[in-house]
């Protein structure tokens, strides 16, 4: 049986690509469950689907808080493993997981109570409110599974093992896809329960990878103890995760808001130009999967290399990291262009859409290297126990550069300037962050 990847003494490139492999496997299970929920659920109709698009905000909040824990977690936890302090990183995964999941039990309460009222404000017409909340009162109670789960999955990265986490994100996106059909249309005993079932079936597929997760930790990884409940260190380990986890949510919060507030500049110029921007950014979330999965393979190494004391490790791994995005994105954006033509057809028809398709991939990608550069800075900032320095990245990347820089290009030079805009964005906020880490880093 293969060894983890040896996180303080291994080849720094060999090591990274080892962890970075398995990671890209599990986001791209991770996106084919949202892909089968909204196609199995649009075979129910308009209504369905439509009521399903309302409840994105209030999923991706309780998302993004799960996402913030589990960078908290892992920093915290992989600076303690580097340290050699192995009984107090178990003491901490233990309480922490516990923290984890009275915090999102909280959450759903707080989110079930303020059903009528939050999607109300949203918009939501009343023939749409049966079906949101037939989604919402069940998913909201499986929520506490997908949360205890991925910082179950964090905890794991923290000792260097992507595989085990990426096999269990791979299993409960297959789970998921074979229970949909049975819940949402009905087979045999089950009633068909409509969307509804759609929330019953990964709720299931949640409960079922949390209990092997938690199996894993306690009887493998020895993460998982037994020990007396004591409130001064159960406090004292909530507050290092959360000084960490809670700035990485709110970053994540960001990110659709911004990119709701691009989404309305875009529809200026029309239903072809929202339909050409979707699309590109589909094409971008795909472009950019393996630095993604970098960035979540990454913070483990930093961390425990931080907590040993080997900061030379910890500034080669990042630089090269940096360049291999820069490099990478190069050689995808080159790919789109000779794509081109072929992925505008795949998506649309129309060829006013297929032009604005064309001339998005022949201009944003661009960005794409500066981009990755950018994640990759924050989150290696959350990995050094520097959440505020991350979340001012993230700050400053959507509110200072791409929202003003995209309304400023829209209004003086229409779609190509708001799309030109977006890359010279990416490109001051990348050089930015990158300026700042080394400043950082050479004072370690």
């Amino acid at each position: 049986m293969a060894t983890r990847p040896d996180l303080l003494q291994g080849e720094i490139r060999a090591t990274l690509v080892r962890m970075t492999l398995p990671m890209m496997f599990g986001i791209v299970s991770l996106m084919l469950f949202n892909i089968a929920d909204l196609y199995f659920v649009s075979r129910l109709g308009t209504q369905p689907l439509a009521a399903m698009g309302f409840t994105f905000p209030v999923c991706f909040t309780v998302i993004s808080l799960a996402i913030g824990l589990g960078i908290g977690t892992s920093a915290t936890l992989a600076k303690l493993l580097g340290a050699g302090d192995h009984e107090e990183a178990r003491s901490l995964a233990t309480d922490n997981l516990i923290t984890v999941a009275v915090l999102t039990l909280i959450l759903s309460v707080f989110f079930q109570l303020s059903i009528p009222f939050l999607f109300s404000l949203m918009g939501a017409g009343e023939e749409l409110m049966p079906l949101i909340f037939s989604y919402m009162e069940v998913w909201l109670v499986g929520s506490v599974f997908l949360v205890v789960n991925m910082v179950g999955n964090a905890c794991m990265r923290a000792t260097g093992d992507t595989k085990t986490p990426a096999l269990l994100m791979a299993g409960s996106s297959i789970l998921n896809f074979c229970l949909d059909p049975v819940f949402i249309f009905g087979f045999g005993p089950v009633p068909a329960m409509g969307i509804q079932g759609a929330a019953l079936a990964s709720c299931i597929a949640w409960g079922l990878t949390t209990a092997v997760a938690l199996y894993i930790l306690f009887q493998r990884k020895r993460l998982l103890i037994l020990q007396k409940m004591e409130l001064a260190r159960f406090m004292s380990h909530s507050k290092r995760v959360m000084k960490i986890g809670i700035p990485a949510a709110l970053s994540n919060m960001m990110t659709p808001l911004a990119q709701g507030i691009l989404t309305y500049l875009v529809a200026a110029h029309g239903a072809e130009a929202v339909a050409a921007f979707g699309v590109g950014n589909r094409i971008e979330s795909l472009s950019l999967l393996v630095c993604l999965a970098l960035s979540m393979t990454l913070p483990p190494f930093i961390s425990q290399n931080f907590g040993a004391g080997n900061v030379q490790r910890v500034k080669n791994a990042y630089r090269l990291s940096a360049k291999f995005a820069i490099i990478w994105q190069t050689v995808v954006f080159i790919l789109l262009i000779i794509a081109a033509e072929f992925v505008a057809g795949a998506f649309s028809e129309r060829e006013e859409v297929q032009n604005l398709i064309i001339l998005w991939i022949f201009i944003v990608p661009v960005g794409f290297g500066f981009q990755a550069l950018t994640f990759l800075t924050a989150s290696s900032f959350n990995a050094l126990h520097q959440p505020m320095r991350a979340m001012r990245i993230s700050i400053i990347r959507l509110f200072i550069f791409s929202l003003p820089f995209a309304w400023i290009g829209s209004q003086l030079f229409g779609i190509q300037g708001m799309f030109i805009a977006l890359v010279l964005a990416n490109a001051g906020v990348a050089a930015f962050s990158f300026n700042a880490m080394n400043r950082y880093i050479c004072k370690l």
